[in-house]
Formats: structure tokens, C-alpha cells, sequence
């Protein structure tokens, strides 16, 4: 199993920053994929940035792409999210989560289904 605990979260105002940091124990060896997903009240939980453990291939979120980088540190069994340019609308509890053992299809990285281990999740609120 792999345990995933995310920190980092905040109160920020629009237009600020943020890295967001998901530290992964237990059998790393078996990550195939890290996933950065979001959800706001009411909402459906939403595909934020994916990458691949060893490959690094990064994917983006139509919502995030050009403000939001993904990034990992294998040797450091962690995975970040660095956000840029924060708006209102990106206010939502933000979950890094872990494909284990078997290679994701590029297709279904946005899926939450497709992923087996989850952190319990960071709060990011962003103010106008």
C-alpha cells in the first residue's frame, strides 16, 4: 500500500501562489502515475494535472493549463503542484492521488477511477 499526505494549502489572494506538496510512503516502488485533482462544494471532483512517475510526461486540466505545473521528486517519493496566477474559481479541497503497479493509458489519466491511493486532501481558498 502507499500512503499519500498533502500540505501546503492556503488562504491566498487571486493573482498569488501556491506549491502544493504530496509526500507518498509504503511501496513507492509500485507508483506508476501521481494525479492532482480538486473538489469544490457541491461540485464533481475535477482533473487538475497527472504525470507520469518515472517518464515524467505531464497533463493538464483545459482549467489550469499555463497557470499550474506539476512536478516529482522520485527520490523524494513527492509529487508538487505549483499554481500560479490563483483565481477565485480555483478555491477547492485539492487531493494528489497514486496509480500503483500497473501503467495508466494517457486517455484515462484525467480519471479518477483509474487511480488506487488518495491523500486526504489540502484546502486552497482563494480571495477576490
Amino acid at each position: 500500500q502507499v500512503l499519500l499526505v498533502e500540505s501546503g494549502g492556503d488562504l491566498v489572494q487571486a493573482g498569488g501562489s501556491l506549491r502544493l506538496s504530496c509526500a507518498a510512503s509504503g511501496r513507492t516502488s509500485s507508483i506508476r502515475a501521481m494525479g492532482w485533482f480538486r473538489q469544490a462544494p457541491g461540485k464533481e471532483r475535477e482533473f487538475i494535472a497527472g504525470t507520469y512517475w518515472h517518464g515524467g510526461s505531464t497533463y493538464y486540466g483545459d482549467s489550469v493549463k499555463g497557470r499550474f505545473i506539476i512536478s516529482r521528486d522520485i527520490a523524494k517519493n513527492s509529487a508538487y503542484l505549483q499554481m500560479n496566477s490563483l483565481k477565485p474559481e480555483d478555491t477547492a479541497v485539492y487531493y494528489c492521488a497514486a496509480r500503483l503497479e500497473f501503467v495508466i493509458l494517457v486517455a484515462r489519466i484525467s480519471r479518477p477511477s483509474e487511480y488506487d491511493a488518495w491523500g486526504h486532501g489540502t484546502q486552497v481558498t482563494v480571495s477576490s
